[in-house]
């Protein structure tokens, strides 16, 4: 039996997304339920596979099902593909299972050819619209199918505005558009070689063919790498009837959602221009009208319409994106979609759909993305702040950033993986921009709606956006733009604020976010359904205050090394380093007792009744000191100036002790639970001081859990003996205040050997945590620093590996000695707490294995624990 690559509107439904994309599926979908939707086709996904694997070629039988299935078409639309008399034109979109906004290229009016224009003529007694039509079709056709420049299309549109005086496309004369269209067919054999296709079924073979082609286009695989859409999804194309929006003043199109994406708000949010087509609506060609005067201008059409947002809503149980055109005073449907929305948003609407009794709080909890809520964690700016806007456009996507102006999207790639902040400014962005949208702080242009593509990306990305700012004059050849007489050059600071649209000069104040109701309803229903407990890892005070404030059940990792590095104890870590004697390095230690007694009084007072895990010194004691290459400029320096001899001798045996501290592979060197062996009386020194500081805090009353964390253990005889020096350090500070407390004694899990003999550790560990940095880094044989510098982003480009293992924990590998750890541990101790820390501690992904493999908690940094609290309650619902 053939297989059957294509199927009519009516022949599918919405859970036919993998066979006939989203778009398609979506489009069966409103058919069905009797929407006024014009009547179409769609080639499967499956074919635009099977094309690729026979090299760009039609799969047996597509094209023959593709004759037959379009006379189907024809009938339901009463025109004739190709008639002379009354002719059938189409649309051309791709339409893949998830959706991937402005990736992949559309193609409108396609059946237009000399013949057939003059059908169109006759039928609608209309010549510029039908000129038009055939103007659009040539440019689409010549750049999607031809891959000729949309710049040099634009180019003889724009000469002949200008040489009529006029502004808008549909201002152009019948006789204007005519030579547009010999112009452009003369353009197109001189950029392909071969005369503009006349045959309209060699126009739609050529059609699907680019579409197909299109899934594997710059800009397409950018976008599903940025959104891990697999590569094999492949893509639909959907063969739609036209019904066109440029029939004059009766007529438009537009864009809505069913609710604001940007805060949620309930009500109809979107564009539309009358005398228009779709793309002049998404391109930002012209600046459209918000919906609202649709109200006013066509009511009976806005009252059917506003009947058909809330059915779809409804039907669909989710905010919906919706594209449409009125053809003389008649309302199509030409596509709907769940919408892509904001982090705010996407809360206040899981969280609103709830009361309005659309769907369950469980619902609520799957439906926003555990990684977007972070972007609601980002800087507004300073209400405070008295600023003054230089301009202001369209609050397109929330949040604040400052940035060098940029005007092209390649330096602003270039730029930003340098590590320079910069603001993308266009006139209007393309999908061609992705790129550096992906590296910009934020995006302004100068034209394009509320639903540009400019608009959509940065929403999707979390990133603030100001569009249809028309008060910026761009000037690409002198790289700035103008705005009220003044000139802002490249490389000058600017600030957007996406809530409101303004656009300030420099840089600007920004202060934390303050999270709404919503947000806070919706982690309350997460923590009432997670198993895990989330921890933050925070080193100081604030930090660990700022983790309660977010949330956080304790914290999951203090790193006591980030307390040495401060500018008035590094000498003090100096000295006590390079002492030649135990006597010499005590006093040291007896400096530095205080210090760090009263680091640990802050933070376990600010946790109160919460665990904080502290972990011991971990790093080589040679990052404390300076580095031999800067000593040796240093003391080249002092000698060639005659300086104080003393200081040099000084230098020069600060030298000697770096030289000999020196290692091959620090990370598998001389740090960690290794110190603590070679030099007890740094860990006891520690230990004391965290005790002091229990000690201290119970007398006034504050109950405080602390658990001593020894890293880097490898062999259950070195926590045995670290345990021991602990218990006798907390035996003496008991003894010394007359104070009791308890605490616990556990390690980092961190090497494969820890893993492969966690039953033995296990005996003298209360608690495990493991630090995947470290595992994954030993599990892989990469040092992450070297590996991300130069050859890990290779293997992710030639999908060696799927994911940066450092950020999305390696399940197959280092998931597997997590796995055996736990067990083996919880064989020995079966109370044995088990917890992770680090970046994975804030992944959704690495969360759900957590949970998967039965830790008790994980750990992120502050900022990350919304995330992990939802993410937790993402991971306990998909596991029922």
């Amino acid at each position: 039996m053939t297989k059957k690559y294509v199927y009519l509107f009516s022949e599918g439904n919405a859970g036919m997304r993998l066979l006939l994309g989203g778009k398609g599926a979506n489009l069966a979908e409103m058919t069905n339920i009797g929407l006024p939707v014009p009547p179409g086709l769609t080639i499967t996904c499956e074919a635009c596979n099977e094309y690729n694997r026979r090299g760009k070629e039609f799969p047996d039988g597509l094209e023959e099902e593709l004759d037959q299935r379009l006379k189907e078409v024809e009938a339901l639309a009463g025109k004739k593909f190709g008639d002379a008399q009354n002719p059938l034109l189409v649309s051309v979109r791709s339409g893949a299972p998830v959706s991937m906004p402005g990736m992949m290229d559309t193609i409108l009016n396609l059946g237009l050819n000399d013949t057939s224009l003059q059908g169109l003529i006759a039928n609608t007694q209309d010549e510029r619209f039908a000129l038009d039509c055939y103007r659009r079709f040539i440019q689409m056709f010549g750049n999607v199918v031809l891959g000729i420049d949309h710049v040099k299309f634009e180019a003889i549109l724009e000469k002949h505005k200008e040489r009529l005086g006029v502004q808008f496309d549909h201002e152009l004369t019948p006789p204007a558009l005519q030579e547009i269209i010999a112009e452009y067919k003369d353009l197109v054999e001189n950029e392909s070689g071969r005369p503009f296709p006349q045959d309209p079924r060699e126009q739609l073979r050529m059609a699907i063919r680019a579409v197909f082609d299109s899934w594997d286009n710059p800009r397409a695989v950018v976008y599903r790498k940025i959104n891990k859409i697999p590569d094999d999804y492949g893509t639909a194309v959907n063969v739609q009837t036209m019904v066109f929006g440029n029939m004059g003043p009766t007529s438009g199109t537009g864009v809505a959602f069913t609710r604001n994406p940007s805060t949620g708000e309930k009500g109809i949010y979107g564009e539309y221009l009358l005398n228009a087509q779709g793309e002049d609506v998404v391109a930002g060609i012209r600046t459209p009208k918000p919906i609202a005067e649709l109200k006013q201008e066509m009511p009976d059409v806005y009252h059917k319409f506003e009947e058909i947002c809330s059915l779809l809503e409804r039907h669909y149980r989710d905010m919906q994106d919706i594209e449409f055109t009125i053809e003389k005073g008649k309302l199509y449907i030409l596509q709907t979609r769940v919408g892509k929305r904001t982090a705010a948003a996407a809360i206040k609407i899981a969280v609103d759909m709830v009361n309005e009794g659309l769907i369950t709080k469980e619902e609520a909890i799957l439906r926003v993305e555990a990684d977007q809520v972070g972007n609601l964690l980002h800087r507004q700016i300073d209400p405070a702040a008295k600023l003054k806007a230089i301009a202001r456009g369209l609050p397109a996507s929330p949040g604040a950033a400052s940035g060098k102006v940029v005007f092209d999207a390649d330096e602003a790639e270039k730029m930003g993986l340098d590590g320079q902040k910069v603001i993308l400014v266009r006139t209007e962005t393309t999908p061609d921009d992705i790129h550096g949208i992906v590296q910009a702080q934020g995006v302004l242009t100068s034209r394009g709606g509320m639903t540009s593509h400019a608009a959509v990306v940065a929403r999707g990305m979390g990133k603030p956006a100001v569009t249809g700012c028309g008060e910026i004059k761009i000037d690409y050849e002198q790289r700035c733009f103008w705005v009220g007489g003044q000139k802002v050059a490249e490389g000058d600071i600017i600030s957007i604020d996406g809530a409101t649209g303004n656009v300030y000069l420099g840089e600007v104040p920004l202060v934390d976010p303050q999270l709404s109701p919503e947000f806070q309803t919706l982690l309350s229903w997460a923590d009432a359904v997670r198993r895990l407990e989330v921890r933050a890892n925070a080193d100081t005070p604030e930090d660990a205050r700022r983790s309660r404030e977010f949330g956080a059940q304790g914290i999951g990792l203090t790193r006591t090394e980030h307390m040495f590095m401060a500018q008035d104890r590094l000498p003090i870590v100096q000295e006590m380093i390079l002492a030649k004697t135990k006597e010499e390095r005590d006093a040291a230690l007896a400096k530095l007792l205080p210090m760090q007694q009263g680091d640990f009084y802050g933070i376990l007072k600010a946790m109160e009744g919460l665990p904080v895990t502290i972990r011991l010194l971990d790093p080589p004691l040679h990052e404390f000191l300076p580095s031999s290459e800067e000593l040796v400029v240093e003391i080249t320096r002092l000698q060639c100036t005659n300086s104080d001899p003393q200081l040099i001798a000084q230098k020069q045996e600060i030298l000697r002790e770096v030289r000999a501290r020196e290692e091959f592979n620090p990370m598998l060197g001389h740090r960690g639970c290794r110190l603590g062996i070679t030099f007890p009386e740094i860990y006891a020194m520690q230990a004391r001081a965290i005790f002091r500081a229990v000690a201290q805090l119970t007398r006034e009353g504050v109950k405080v859990l602390p658990e001593v964390e020894i890293p880097l253990v490898i062999h259950v005889n070195e926590l045995q003996r670290l345990r021991e020096l602990v218990n006798e350090v907390a035996a003496e500070v008991k003894k010394e205040t007359g104070v009791e407390f308890e605490y616990k004694v556990g390690t980092m899990i961190e090497m494969p050997r820890a893993c492969a003999t966690a039953g033995e550790i296990a005996r003298e560990a209360e608690f495990f945590s493991f630090g995947t940095n470290d595992l994954t880094q030993a599990t892989f044989g990469f040092s992450r620093d070297d590996a991300e510098a130069k050859f890990l982003p290779h293997y992710l480009e030639e999908k060696i590996l799927k994911e940066n293992p450092f950020i999305v924990l390696d399940r197959d590998g280092v998931g597997k000695f997590m796995r055996m750890a736990v067990e083996e541990g919880r064989k020995t101790r079966p109370d044995l707490v088990v917890g992770i820390c680090g970046e994975h501690g804030g992944d959704p992904s690495s969360i759900e294995f957590c949970h998967q493999i039965g830790l008790d908690y994980v750990s992120c940094s502050p900022f990350r624990v919304p995330v992990a609290r939802l993410a937790a309650a993402q991971a306990a619902l998909r596991a029922k």
